[in-house]
């Protein structure tokens, strides 16, 4: 997920009643928050949620015009201990994360956040990273609020649903005395679409009235007794004050027409755009969304509301529960619901549907045909047929690809510093051995894939370090331990380097610094290298480790140089010095570097300066075809071409124009001494006199010689 400005469409968010929105699902979230009269509002970065911290980053004037605070957090269990202010004052806040990943991290606080409750209201915005192009663990959202009692949101992907279940959910957490979770997906996110604004709330109750008048109250604290009396205060006041209020303000809603209808749906409001789609396909709805199949919306996922489920399924003989993900909590729900109120309705859901994976249109298409055919066929009639990609892929000639183009495992940017660094450690595996890698959430996982193969687990972002605790065994060969810049921060810090330091870990620590929190977008971090006159960069990592008690510690500024990446790595596993051993190896994220330095080229070429920018190629003539070279560096600029001479069979490495010129290739082929086939040459935009005088003077000379050679081998031939 690449960090993108939204300096220019973050003006939208100063529209006032009754001005209209047009743009992005995570700016829309942001209008609904200042609409809403937040306080403060926090996160931390990661798919779907990095660009809506970034929109608040650069809405940072406008949040402080309306004295809102807002930080990135070092991790997201900062983020939810930040909802604390909302405990005992009458403060607004939000915080945001990727989830389940960041609601795993945040757990600690957020159980305690719901046992004592809240006084002001309290949201946290989850992206919910679920399907096929997510990044980790298949889980969801709703088993945490169901386990804490916090009310789980989780609005129909309509811009106008979501701004007001978000204004609707503060006045919710206020109402029952209890934080809410807001789910959106990655097509919430970054749907565009448009609403009627309303005027930004500057909160009459600020942060400075409650740092003025500090308040306690023992009854919001989680000790002993209070939090006995936690647990009975959710059953008994504030899930009903959260069930009447869900009720009166319809949060949840209604479609179709029930009357004459044997059927139903009931859906989860985040896949209702698909479950449309699906049937849209199956002639049982328009182009416009409109159906006459009767829908129940529960945008409000948890809890379920007792009575609106009795008051659809009244009536109906089935219905058909659409709930991406396993478990099927909302099925199971449904279900306790109907049987206890011994409902003639008969609740079907995963027996149609998946258990698991996407719910995507085409899903969705085939689970609903085979429950209405079986239910109700007479509302299928007549229909298109219903667009499949499967008799294309079932195609002879489509499945024999599959033996011809290879897989393309997710991998590392061209000229990405961490490449020589796996290539350093593979070098150092070949001569002394393999040893056991221990990898990290980050860009830097990818080394997990061909063509490095490093690394047997990971286990959360920042416990890399953590995660070869039990290798402490003398006598046995060191393990290896890596994590980023970002997961260090993050976590590694005190769980992974602190750990090491405590318990006298005889294993290499190798911390990648690439100055950002590259994955999630290219964030500033505590030792980001550039000046951010909003944070406090500039924090070295070297010092941090040494602070608590590293004395073995080696920082490598350039990690393209291959040859002293391998140096240092072998002696880090061979050096008689017991305890931990940190390698820093640092190198700015090369996408970050290419989107500040490609805009300075290109004004200096337009400018008429001079310029010179290196690129990089293989010399045809001298490539031995081994391709050893790609085997140990994976860059997706070097690739392999076949050459017109008859005598040659093998293709030659060859290096497209994709390349940014890192030069690792070059360095790798001189580390592991293959054949010298790489040249660099320098193309010079707006050259001097000078510059034009010596490539006449060069050419002169370089013909000279090839006349020679030409006149020379005629010779010999004669």
């Amino acid at each position: 997920m690449a960090e993108r400005s939204f300096a220019k469409e973050v003006q939208d968010l100063k529209l006032g009643e009754g001005d209209v929105f047009r743009g992005e699902g995570i700016l829309a979230i942001t209008k609904a928050l200042l609409q809403s009269g937040i306080s403060y509002v926090g996160g931390y970065p990661g798919s779907p949620i990095s660009h809506l911290m970034d929109v608040l980053a650069d809405a940072d004037e406008i949040l402080e015009e309306l004295g809102v605070n807002f930080q990135s957090m070092a991790n997201e269990a900062t983020a939810a201990a930040m909802l604390s202010a909302s405990v005992m004052y009458p403060l607004r806040g939000a915080v945001a994360w990727k989830s389940t990943v960041g609601t795993n991290v945040a757990s600690d606080a957020l159980a305690n956040l719901a046992s004592g409750g809240v006084t002001g209201g309290a949201m946290v915005i989850v992206g919910e990273d679920y399907g096929e192009g997510s990044s980790i663990m298949q889980e969801r959202t709703h088993a945490f609020a169901m386990k804490s009692q916090m009310w789980l949101l989780d609005p129909r992907p309509d811009q106008e649903c979501i701004v007001n279940l978000i204004e609707k959910g503060f006045e919710l957490s206020e109402e029952s005395n209890t934080p809410v979770l807001l789910q959106v997906r990655v097509r919430s996110c970054h749907m565009h679409g448009s609403f009627v604004c309303k005027d930004n709330v500057r909160p009459e109750f600020t942060l400075a009235d409650a740092m003025n008048n500090p308040k306690r109250d023992l009854d919001r604290i989680v000790l002993p007794p209070a939090a006995y009396e936690h647990e009975q205060e959710k059953i008994k006041r504030r899930m009903p004050a959260a069930i009447e209020f869900i009720t009166k303000h319809k949060l949840n809603e209604f479609f179709g027409e029930k009357s004459g209808s044997k059927t139903g749906i009931i859906v989860q409001g985040g896949t209702y755009n698909s479950t449309i789609r699906a049937l849209q396909f199956l002639g049982m709805a328009d182009a416009y969304g409109d159906t006459n199949v009767p829908i129940y919306v529960m945008n409000v996922a948890y809890p379920t509301i007792v009575s609106e489920v009795d008051r659809f399924c009244e009536g109906l003989e089935s219905v058909l529960v659409i709930e991406e993900g396993q478990p099927e909590y909302i099925e199971q729900s449904i279900s306790t619901t109907l049987a206890r109120g011994r409902s003639a309705t008969t609740v079907h859901g995963k027996d149609y549907l998946p258990m698991g994976g996407d719910y995507t249109a085409e899903v969705l298409t085939d689970g609903l045909q085979r429950y209405f055919e079986d239910h109700e066929p007479t509302r299928l009639g007549n229909r298109p047929p219903v667009p499949s990609a499967k008799p294309t892929l079932a195609l002879p000639e489509v499945a024999k690809l599959k033996e011809v183009v290879p897989s393309r495992p997710p991998g590392l940017c061209t000229g990405c510093p961490e490449r020589p660094i796996f290539t350093a450690m593979k070098l150092v595996h070949e001569e002394i051995g393999e040893h056991h890698v221990s990898a990290d959430i980050g860009c830097h996982l990818f080394s997990i894939l061909p063509p490095f193969n490093l690394g047997a687990t990971t286990m959360g972002y920042g416990l890399g370090g953590a995660s070869s605790a039990a290798f402490n065994v003398k006598g046995a060969k060191r393990s290896i331990s890596i994590m980023g810049d970002g997961g260090f921060w993050h976590n590694g810090l005190t769980s992974g380097i602190g750990n090491a330091v405590f318990n006298k870990h005889d294993g290499v620590f190798l911390i990648i610094d690439n100055f950002y929190s590259s994955a999630t977008g290219g964030q500033d971090i505590l030792s980001s290298r550039a000046f951010n006159k909003r944070r406090n960069t500039n924090n070295s990592i070297v010092k941090a480790v040494k602070g608590i008690g590293v004395e073995w510690v080696r920082e490598i500024d350039r990690t393209y140089d291959v040859n002293k990446m391998r140096a240092v790595l072998k002696e880090a596993l061979t050096t008689p010095f017991e305890g931990p051993k940190v390698i820093v190896a640092s190198s700015e994220c090369m996408l970050n570097k290419q989107r500040r330095v490609k805009p300075q080229i290109r004004k200096a070429i337009s400018d008429g300066k001079r310029t010179v920018t290196a690129r990089f190629g293989v010399d045809e003539d001298v490539c031995t075809g081994d391709h050893a070279c790609i085997r140990l560096s994976g860059c997706p600029s070097l690739s392999v071409k076949q050459l017109d001479d008859p005598l040659r069979d093998d293709p030659v490495a060859a290096i497209d124009n994709t390349c940014v010129a890192c030069g690792n290739c070059g360095e790798v082929a001189d580390a592991a001494v293959l054949c010298p086939s790489f040249y660099r040459a320098d193309v010079i935009n707006n050259p001097s006199k000078w510059d034009r005088f010596s490539n006449r003077l060069s050419m002169s000379i370089i013909g000279f010689l090839q006349n020679t050679r030409e006149r020379f081998a005629v010779s010999f031939e004669a």
